[in-house]
């Protein structure tokens, strides 16, 4: 059987969905035609930099594990070097987004430079997650076996922020996929999103004005 990648995908939609949403609040706020007052900034500051962090720790993982495993698997059908310069681009840019976030409601130029640079982040996740699932996905579907995608999905898992993570994966898994989870996992998913969802949808109706 071949590896099943719903969970980079459906965090792949994840990472791509929040940044681009973000990115937009941020263009609004940074343009003066939405408010934000002391508390939107503060959970909008939080949720760049958990968004920043995830982002990284997936990327590294890539790096430090997948990339591994596929060059040993697949050999010479596969190239990586525009994904990992890809990757090399990132960690400069979250560090950016970061540092604006941490000074918003401190810095009036901050707004500005974060709604810039999560434009950026948007734009070169979707173009670097549309050409690493096009091209290694049918990769990994032919020649990783399921004993070391287990692997890498393990180590990916480690270092993540579950309180963060889980609910919006929960959010972005289409009900096929999300029922899938719940099969594969048990019931002690369905407790755990059930926990950390209400939290996330607080965040997200201040963030984003909706659940």
């Amino acid at each position: 059987m071949a590896p099943n990648t719903i969970g980079f995908r459906i965090t792949h939609r994840a990472m791509r969905g929040d940044t681009r949403r973000l990115a937009r609040v941020m263009d609004g706020i940074a343009a003066g035609d939405e408010q934000a007052d002391a508390a939107r900034l503060k959970a909008i500051a939080t949720f760049a930099t958990k968004l920043c962090a995830g982002i990284h720790h997936h990327h590294k993982a890539e790096d430090d594990v997948l990339w591994p495993v596929i060059v040993r698997s697949a050999g010479a059908e596969v190239d990586l070097t525009d994904l990992t310069d890809d990757h090399t681009q990132l960690d400069p840019l979250l560090e950016e987004i970061t540092q604006a976030a941490g000074r918003l409601g401190k810095d009036p130029a901050a707004p500005r430079r974060l709604a810039k640079n999560l434009g950026v982040l948007a734009d070169l996740l979707d173009e670097h997650i549309e050409e690493e699932e096009r091209l290694l996905f049918p990769i990994i579907d032919k020649y990783v076996s399921e004993a070391d995608w287990h692997t890498v999905e393990t180590e990916v898992r480690k270092g993540g922020d579950t309180a963060f993570d889980l609910p919006r994966m929960a959010q972005y898994a289409r009900p096929e996929e999300l029922a899938e989870l719940r099969k594969a996992a048990g019931p002690v998913l369905g407790a755990l999103i059930a926990v950390f969802s209400r939290g996330h949808r607080r965040r997200q109706r201040l963030i984003f004005g909706a659940v």
